[in-house]
């Protein structure tokens, strides 16, 4: 592969700024970044391209859920199974994803979307506050469940995973959407760390591109969590309509093949 041009390099930061962002307030910033890595090195070959992706979002994770974690101090006795299901899932997510067709998924990450976008929307009381549905034995249940299969998703297609995370703490768990920002971050960084595993031993890393846009991920995931942490809750439920919107748009027109 040729090393890409100073110009190619700018916009691919760009992309990782903006990705970041996203990331940091609601996930889903691999819907900017993997598609502007596409675009910018089309002869990397498919696993160098999310290997790269991978490392630039765990730099913008890491720092983004240093910060929540600091500002927002999530309960340790859900983030930590959340996490370490989440690590396992994704790897496991990571060996089979050759064996499942892209195509199956598509349809439905789009109906579910469409289903959470509407219910978030017509219902302007959720994700206001934390009303946990379920006791103490039975939460942890259910958070485990979710990191496993989140963290499968992510391991086996990638993008949106965060935003996935949020929409099963908020409208399965009852986490206001502060909260369950918080705990993202800390299960998504579970799941980056789990395919660098996986990754980085295969020498899958394009190292030159990778440390570029990390570093701009991780200004982008920084702003980003402050902006989420100090505008509360209400600012977080309007850009995460507004992100699960342009997800809507991106994924039904690769569904509908208008892309």
């Amino acid at each position: 592969m040729d090393d890409p041009s100073l110009t190619v390099l700018a916009l691919l930061g760009l992309a990782a700024l903006a990705a970041g962002f996203v990331d940091a307030v609601v996930g889903g910033g691999g819907l900017i970044q993997l598609p502007a890595l596409l675009l910018g090195l089309p002869g990397a070959s498919p696993v160098q391209v999310l290997a790269t992706n991978k490392f630039a979002s765990f730099c913008g994770t890491t720092v983004s859920a240093a910060t929540y974690y600091r500002r927002v101090r999530p309960d340790p006795r859900t983030f930590g199974p959340l996490m370490l299901l989440a690590f396992a899932g994704s790897v496991g997510g990571a060996f089979v994803a050759s064996w499942i067709p892209r195509s199956l998924f598509d349809p439905l990450v789009l109906v579910v979307l469409v289903v959470v976008g509407a219910w978030v929307v017509l219902k302007p009381s959720v994700g206001e506050t934390t009303v946990l549905r379920f006791g103490a034995g039975r939460h942890l249940r259910v958070a485990m469940l979710v990191g496993l299969l989140v963290g499968f998703y992510d391991g086996a297609l990638g993008p949106g995973t965060g935003s996935f995370f949020t929409i099963a703490l908020v409208g399965l768990m009852g986490y206001n959407f502060l909260e369950a920002s918080a705990k993202t971050k800390l299960a998504n960084w579970a799941t980056n760390l789990a395919a660098l595993c996986v990754f980085v031993p295969q020498g899958a890393v394009l190292w030159h591109v990778a440390v570029l846009m990390g570093v701009a991920n991780l200004v982008g995931g920084y702003v980003g969590a402050r902006t989420a942490v100090a505008r509360g809750a209400g600012f977080i439920r309007v850009f995460f309509v507004l992100v699960v919107a342009g997800f809507v748009v991106r994924i039904g027109g690769d569904v509908l093949g208008v892309w």
